[in-house]
């Protein structure tokens, strides 16, 4: 069985690292059937993938509604389900994966819902917050976001050394806030908090009827 770092597992409240050990050894279950992480990651699988989503937890407001976007091996939207009372909907388009969301989450007692389709086809009511690690560059991602966010949501993605590209890129298109916050697990990784999102005048012209 996968543990995580007992020195970890003792600053985390209640069950929350046996649940997270039990996520983690069904993924490496899994993973000799489906490519969820990187073989090579799977003896660095809590510092690589799953801390790097935990630390997200704690920027989620009591009670929100949660949309993961690719959620893959479960990053960072069923981490974050969890970790926290988060109504987390996973968005995964690939049918086995989106099989083992389910699996893990119910044996780790996540209150999620998982929808085997296309990020651009899903339909959900809007939601407080959208995730996203590993997925796509900053102006698809804001693409997609868009349209499932609420009025006064905000999107958190875990961003890696060429994110002041993507924020450049992404502004010749989109008006938003932007918060950095550096990664406690990643040297070069940033957390980007994005609210207030809104397609600049040019391009509402360029992609209307």
């Amino acid at each position: 069985m996968f543990h995580v770092k007992p020195e970890t597992v003792a600053d985390l409240p209640g069950d929350l690292g046996p649940r997270l050990d039990c996520f983690a050894e069904i993924l490496t279950r899994w993973n000799g059937r489906i490519n969820l992480v990187s073989p090579r990651d799977l003896p660095h699988l809590w510092d690589r993938h799953i801390a790097d989503s935990l630390q997200l937890a704690s920027l989620i407001p009591p009670g929100a509604r949660l949309a993961d976007l690719g959620s893959g091996g479960g990053f960072p939207g069923l981490i974050i389900a969890i970790a926290t009372d988060a109504d987390v909907t996973l968005i995964e388009s690939d049918q086995r994966k989106a099989a083992f969301l389910r699996e893990s989450a119910r044996a780790a007692g996540a209150r999620v819902t998982v929808l085997a389709r296309r990020i651009e086809e899903v339909d959900i009511p809007p939601v407080q917050v959208v995730t996203a690690r590993a997925l796509a560059a900053l102006p698809q991602l804001l693409e997609w976001s868009s349209r499932l966010l609420a009025p006064d949501g905000f999107c958190l993605f875990l961003k890696g050394r060429n994110v002041d590209d993507e924020l450049t890129s992404a502004a010749a298109d989109w008006h938003m806030a932007v918060s950095r916050l550096p990664s406690r697990t990643n040297a070069d990784g940033t957390i980007l908090k994005l609210g207030e999102i809104t397609r600049a005048r040019h391009s509402e012209r360029a992609t209307g009827p």
